[in-house]
């Protein structure tokens, strides 16, 4: 299983990006996808997940900002994130729970200046 991470950059405070995380190889069930952060110095945090029914779930300091979606295969899952902030800076992974199993993506570096 792959995941291809893509959309992270650089945007000043009160700006908008759009990350995109594709899994591919043997999928065949998964459970849920989802997007963690891991800023300098910091542990790796759950930003926002979606599972397979379709609930999600976010981090507190996200929650109105930021939204998480998929397409219609469910193997593909975007986070769109508005109303940037610094404190949103960090390395960006998309993660995929397959039958249990945590699959991780190489990070893709978002950078808010203020």
């Amino acid at each position: 299983v792959q995941l291809q991470a893509s959309g992270g950059g650089s945007v000043q405070a009160g700006g908008s990006l759009r990350l995109a995380c594709a899994a591919s190889g043997m999928i065949f069930d998964i459970d849920s996808m989802g997007w963690y952060r891991q800023a300098p110095g910091k542990q790796r945090e759950l930003v926002a997940r979606i599972t397979s029914a379709g609930s999600t779930n976010y981090a507190d300091s996200v929650k109105g900002r930021f939204t998480i979606s998929r397409d219609n295969a469910k193997t593909a899952v975007y986070l769109q994130m508005n109303s940037l902030k610094p404190e949103d800076t960090a390395v960006y992974y998309c993660s995929a729970n397959i039958m249990g199993r945590i699959y991780w993506g190489f990070g893709t570096q978002v950078t808010v200046s203020s």
